[in-house]
């Protein structure tokens, strides 16, 4: 079995375990492998912030990430939640980083979770002139948006 047909097994079997039955769509792109999940009861996933759904592409990507090439991994949505807050996040970003350019000043995002701020580092990328590192040591850590020196 693919390392397609194996995640979809697992996720499978896991939603089952909760109690759910919904549709597991994958689908390749180069910068990661997007898992869609869908049908009745995918709310559940959603709800309080999408914290279920946080630990769920946890538990991907700690189980497959060494199976992907480069530095790629698993990006795990239901209901287009992910895709809604994605946009939200990176809205915000290129906010952040006009009010850097036009100030100055050193702008700050979050505490944000190891995938949000890697989008929002993937955001900053774009324009040559910001940099983005992150600051804190712990799980949820702060995004720093700067002018290059």
């Amino acid at each position: 079995m693919d390392l397609h047909g194996r995640v979809q097994a697992f996720l499978e079997q896991t939603l089952s375990a909760m109690g759910l039955s919904l549709e597991v769509a994958i689908d390749d792109t180069p910068d990661s492998v997007r898992v869609d999940l869908s049908g009745a009861g995918g709310e559940s996933l959603v709800q309080r912030r999408g914290e279920t759904l946080d630990a769920l592409q946890h538990i991907v990507n700690t189980a497959f990430r060494r199976e992907l090439d480069g530095d790629r991994s698993f990006v795990v949505d239901c209901l287009g939640y992910r895709r809604g807050k994605d946009a939200e996040l990176q809205q915000m970003a290129r906010f952040s980083m006009e009010k850097a350019k036009s100030s100055g000043v050193p702008q700050e995002i979050g505490p944000l979770n190891p995938y949000a701020r890697r989008l929002v580092h993937i955001t900053v990328a774009e324009d040559a002139q910001l940099t983005s590192e992150s600051i804190g040591d712990a799980f949820l850590k702060t995004v720093i948006i700067s002018l290059r020196r």
